[in-house]
This record gives structure tokens, sequence and C-alpha cells, in this order.
């Protein structure tokens, strides 16, 4: 398709997304373990805090349960779970702290029915078929005919969409469980600012991550204007 067998010289609109993508990960990595070895001048743990802010929030139907992995943590509006990995469980850090804070996060905006959190699970299908299926039409679509890359592509724009609302529910979640920690008492003032490192650093994996999927569908949309 451009005169060498293999290469795609719009690959390179993909470079700084993966360089970036690097960068996150190992962000979120070393600032989660910097903080996990901070221990918080009150001593609660992220079980604690998650179990203080859900009953101060008037959420009383959410359980927390302990799992494996790190940094697993995650909510889970369908069963209404609260999933804390061991370090943030039991631990007394700052990191574990202001992730399980960052969780409850989420199940505050579950029930008080924030609107982005809406439209993303209500994309949550979408997605799912668009991430399983794209890249199976977009395959056809090269071998066969355009008209499969056409809906390879339609069914990764869903998926790119439910990484774009994924931005506004998780700044949103840290932003909550900041003000959460500060209001509540839950750490010192000055224990704050660390509080804001480690959710920023987590922040830039889903910024790395809806970055990678527009860049990519950018791609894919000029590789299928040069096929025309």
């Amino acid at each position: 398709m451009y005169g060498y067998p293999f290469y795609d010289p719009t690959f390179i609109i993909m470079i700084p997304a993966i360089i970036f993508a690097v960068y996150a990960q190992a962000k979120v990595k070393s600032t989660f373990l910097k903080y996990l070895r901070v221990q918080s001048k009150k001593g609660y743990t992220g079980a604690q805090v998650a179990q203080y802010m859900l009953h101060s929030n008037g959420i009383d139907d959410v359980q927390i349960e302990m799992v494996a992995g790190m940094l697993s943590d995650h909510y889970d509006p369908r069963r209404k779970r609260l999933r804390l990995s061991q370090d943030v469980y039991m631990g007394a850090s700052i990191a574990s702290i202001s992730v399980a804070a960052h969780e409850v996060g989420h199940a505050i905006q579950h029930a008080r029915g924030y609107t982005p959190l809406k439209i993303r699970n209500s994309l949550v299908p979408v997605a799912n078929i668009g991430s399983s299926m794209a890249w199976i039409f977009i395959t056809l679509g090269f071998i066969i005919s355009p008209a499969l890359l056409d809906i390879g592509i339609m069914l990764f724009i869903g998926a790119v969409l439910f990484q774009v609302m994924t931005l506004p529910v998780e700044f949103n979640a840290s932003s909550r469980a900041i003000n959460e920690l500060g209001s509540s008492h839950i750490i010192y003032a000055d224990e704050i600012p660390y509080s804001k490192k480690v959710l920023s650093a987590a922040a830039l994996t889903y910024v790395a991550a809806t970055a990678s999927a527009v860049l990519q569908l950018i791609r894919l949309l000029l590789i299928r204007n040069q096929r025309d």
C-alpha cells in the first residue's frame, strides 16, 4: 500500500502515545510505592477510611472486600462492591488512604447519580464489543472489503468514547476523595499534597489510555482515506 511491504508510515502517530503510556505506568507505580512507605499520622487503614466515608455519605449498601494484586482497586457498581488490594485495605499509608478514598469517590458518584458516570456506564456494552470485535473487522477490511474496515472503525469509536468519558469520572472521583479527606480530617492538612500526588499520578494512566485511543482512531481514519 505504501511501496514497501509491512511499512506503515501512520504508525509514527502512535509513538508519542506509547512513550506517554510507558511514562504514566512508571510514574503511577513509583509514586504509589513511594507513598506506600509514608504512614499517615492518624493511622487509619484504607478499609477504615472507606467505611467511614461511605457511612458519612449515607451509603450503607456497599460492601468492602479485599482482593489480590497491586493497584487492583476498583468499585463495582453492578454488585455494589468496593474492592481494595491488600496494601490499600490493610495499609495505613498515604497511598493506601488516597486510593481507598478515590474508589469511594466512585461509590459516591454512583449513589448521587453523577451524569458522566451514568454515560460511561451506558457505554460499557459498546466499549466491550468495540474492544473485542473492532480489530477483527479492521483486519478483514484490509483483506476483503473497505466496508468491513468502516464497521471496525465505527466499533472502535465506541471504545474511544468510553475512554473519553472515563476522564471526567476519574478526575471527579479524585476531587471528591481529596475534599473528603480534608473536610473529614482523616489526614492532616500538610498530608493533603501527598495524597494529591498519588491521585495525580494515577490519573496519568487514564489520560495516556485516552490519548492512545484517540491517536489510534486518527491513524485508522488516515489509513481508510489512503485506501480510497
